[in-house]
């Protein structure tokens, strides 16, 4: 029987243990590891987990593309797709920082309380990679979106390229000025998902008590303090009012991090099921719901 071999183009220095622990878990049989990778490197890369295989076992050979910086990531996943030759091909997957399945736990348990079809949703730090992703994959969903940053032009930049992928829901750029700015847009929301830089408070304790209208808060900040204040890492669809079961709930990012686990490694195994599947942020958003309802 052919062995499944992953080929793990990272490009950081030393490819991410996190994604190798994970590949390994998901029952890949060979694990070839490449970190610094450059655009210009990688056809010569994907030419030979091609053109050593064909027919049926093209199947088992697949490419993931990691790394901390997100955009040079996303620049190698492009150049993995221009180096296939029709059916000759291989499939492919990009979770860089963990960017895609992050997102869809996030987005997939919030789901879980609120209807994500016409329902308003803030992205806090929504320009960082998976705040771009959290933000396309609830406007995919018919959600209506409002993406925040501390630069209103960052923020614009960020929902003009992401509907450039997605053509439901609505995104809105904002960027508030001062706490009663920020109030006051969190009062719209039914579903707060922060997705900022480590260790910075996004929203207080106080201004989420305060919001009538909130049903799920989710902080996938795991640096405290934490990025919306009174969420704790472990926080499971936890009550965020004492007494108040039919309150809003909070997810930590460990408490998102099981379904994100398990998306990984179906991920993962399900490269392997097919020569030709590309699995970006629609893909495994899709999977995640798949994981979630088993």
């Amino acid at each position: 029987m052919t062995k499944t071999i992953l080929f793990q183009l990272d490009v950081d220095p030393h490819p991410s243990s996190f994604d190798a622990v994970v590949a390994v878990d998901a029952g890949v049989d060979h694990l070839f590891q490449y970190g610094s990778v450059q655009a210009e490197a990688v056809e010569a890369l994907v030419h030979g987990a091609m053109f050593t295989r064909g027919g049926d076992d093209l199947k088992n050979s697949a490419v993931f593309i990691g790394g901390n910086d997100v955009v040079q990531a996303e620049a190698l996943f492009r150049e993995t797709q221009k180096a296939f030759f029709g059916p000759v091909r291989v499939s492919v997957m990009l979770d860089a920082s963990g960017c895609n399945t992050t997102a869809a736990a996030a987005v997939a348990s919030a789901s879980k309380h609120v209807e994500l079809d016409g329902c308003t949703a803030v992205v806090l730090g929504g320009t960082g990679p998976v705040g771009r992703r959290v933000a396309q994959m609830l406007a995919r969903q018919n959600a209506n979106v409002l993406l925040t940053s501390r630069s209103l032009n960052r923020a614009e930049t960020a929902c003009k390229e992401i509907g450039q992928n997605v053509s439901s829901g609505n995104l809105e750029a904002v960027a508030p000025e001062d706490e009663a700015a920020l109030k006051a847009l969190l009062e719209r929301a039914d579903i707060i998902i922060a997705s900022g830089a480590a260790g910075v408070e996004l929203a207080s304790k106080e201004i989420l008590q305060d919001l009538s209208k909130l049903r799920v808060a989710i902080d996938l900040n795991a640096v405290p303090p934490a990025g919306l204040g009174g969420v704790e890492a472990f926080d499971k669809a936890k009550p965020m009012r004492e007494g108040s079961e039919d309150g809003p709930v909070s997810y930590g990012p460990i408490g998102v991090g099981g379904l994100k686990m398990r998306t990984h490694k179906a991920a993962i195994a399900k490269l392997f099921t097919s020569n030709s599947l590309v699995l970006d942020a629609d893909e495994i958003y899709d999977l995640t719901i798949e994981q979630m309802n088993r």
